[in-house]
């Protein structure tokens, strides 16, 4: 089920987008503020987001260049009233791919989303994040917040499972079998310690990676 994430503060007008859209089969979360939404795409990045262009705590320019910076590929349609279409047109290097001009009708909005959907693909896979600390897959990278920062192969596969089971705990036993043994390697105890060591230094000493002393490791969010 494709996800999205919808940026806005008038309830009435969510809510009524969340049922038709729910309707079509998708999974619409709704934010009140950017600050929530920002929050929310450190923890988890949805298919598509809809983002009001006017907020009570900024404006959708700065929200969507915030998205790019991490999320390049992740598609973002602006919905705003006519008085600011012109400067949503000549401002799509904010980074939007698509906008919608309030009150729209349901069926054109919904029309819109496919459409955006064919052309950039379900990216919903693509990213994973946690904090600061987000996972391109498709282009095998590793970012700290714009920093994109070099890992070798075997942080690269150990960052991806700690962050593909993000809330859990992962065994030590279980990150030496996958990301070592599957290749063939039989290393010591002591690789992974040395491994978790040398990733904890490349990405700033993150808070959201945890040692659980005697079982293993584990991402988790921050509250």
């Amino acid at each position: 089920m494709i996800e999205i994430y919808y940026i806005e503060d008038d309830r009435n007008i969510a809510m009524t987008v969340k049922e038709y859209l729910s309707q079509k089969g998708y999974k619409v979360s709704i934010f009140g503020t950017f600050e929530s939404g920002n929050k929310a795409l450190e923890h988890h990045i949805p298919g598509i987001v809809l983002i009001d262009w006017n907020m009570p705590d900024g404006g959708g320019n700065s929200f969507c260049r915030w998205i790019r910076s991490r999320w390049k590929e992740l598609p973002v349609i602006f919905l705003t009233v006519r008085d600011d279409t012109r400067d949503i047109i000549s401002g799509f290097e904010y980074g939007a791919d698509d906008y919608v001009t309030k009150p729209f009708e349901l069926e054109v909005l919904h029309s819109r989303i496919q459409a955006l959907l064919r052309r950039a693909g379900n990216v919903q896979g693509q990213y994973l994040s946690c904090g600061s600390i987000s996972i391109d897959k498709n282009k095998t990278a590793v970012f700290c917040g714009k920093e994109e920062i070099t890992v070798s192969q075997a942080e690269y596969k150990l960052l991806q499972l700690l962050m593909e089971n993000k809330g859990k705990t992962v065994t030590r036993e279980r990150l030496l079998a996958q990301v070592w043994d599957n290749n063939g390697y039989y290393v010591n105890d002591n690789t992974l310690t040395v491994t978790i060591k040398r990733l904890r230094e490349k990405l700033h000493y993150p808070s959201c990676l945890k040692t659980i002393r005697s079982f293993g490791y584990r991402m988790e969010d921050e509250i």
